[in-house]
């Protein structure tokens, strides 16, 4: 056995000693367990600024550590993203069964228009032995349930931009009922300057030059011509005529 006493001080060195030394150490050596796993079993988070901390301990063959790490330092504000599109509406994609006793799930996804849902719903219990009916003909099965009425929205919340779309649902005894929480769209961009809304004179101006003018000065033809018109009807009528083709010009 290993004796941390020897050799004492001032003593001559002797081999049975020595040798009888270093097989108790050896022996020690052995009795140390072989690690051949290691397990982090907790790690926890510490204020900003603390120092990390890492404990280790050895049970059986397996080496169990626990840390203690800082949080870091909160990043800047990162730059808004473009706005997201439109949300058009709510598609329900499926609702299976589930077994009794399983908690309800929903799945939310957003296909860049549409916030889709994909509901699990746990079925009922197998209803026990409803009571005994009267003898004879009254006899027979206890009352029918209430039916599964509706599924019903209680409340849709709007939610900051960037947060997950949420659904609680809940089952009073005939209604399936939902609260939706649905993130707003980023704000959008402001929009550029518009032209004036008023034109001006030149503008005015111009765009009339590529009109023709009214022809209220022009006197009208009532006077009717003879069978065959005269020399003097031809005449009135290319008068006329110049006088209406002036009348035009700008």
């Amino acid at each position: 056995m290993f004796d941390p006493n020897l050799p004492a001080n001032g003593t001559h060195g002797s081999s049975a000693q020595m040798r009888a030394q270093l097989n108790g150490l050896k022996a020690l050596i052995d009795a140390v367990p072989a690690i051949n796993a290691a397990q982090v079993d907790s790690t926890n988070t510490l204020p900003q600024g603390s120092p990390a901390n890492a404990s280790v301990s050895v049970i059986g063959n397996s080496l169990h550590f626990t840390f203690d790490l800082p949080q870091g330092a909160e990043g800047t504000q990162g730059m808004m993203g473009a706005q997201g599109p439109p949300f058009a509406q709510a598609v329900v994609d499926g609702v299976n069964t589930l077994p009794p006793g399983d908690n309800a799930t929903v799945s939310v996804s957003f296909d860049g228009s549409n916030v889709r849902f994909n509901f699990a719903i746990p079925r009922g219990n197998d209803g026990g032995q409803g009571p005994q009916g009267g003898s004879g003909s009254d006899g027979g099965p206890g009352p029918q349930g209430p039916p599964f009425a509706q599924a019903v929205v209680d409340g849709v919340g709007t939610l900051n931009p960037g947060e997950p779309a949420t659904v609680q649902t809940s089952f009073d005894g005939s209604n399936v009922r939902f609260t939706f929480g649905i993130p707003r769209g980023n704000d959008g961009l402001n929009g550029s300057d518009g032209a004036p809304g008023e034109i001006s004179q030149a503008q005015l101006d111009s765009a009339i030059n590529g009109t023709s003018s009214n022809t209220n000065s022009v006197s009208t033809l009532d006077t009717g011509f003879s069978d065959p018109p005269s020399l003097a009807d031809l005449e009135a009528l290319r008068l006329a005529y110049n006088n209406l083709v002036l009348a035009l010009r700008r």
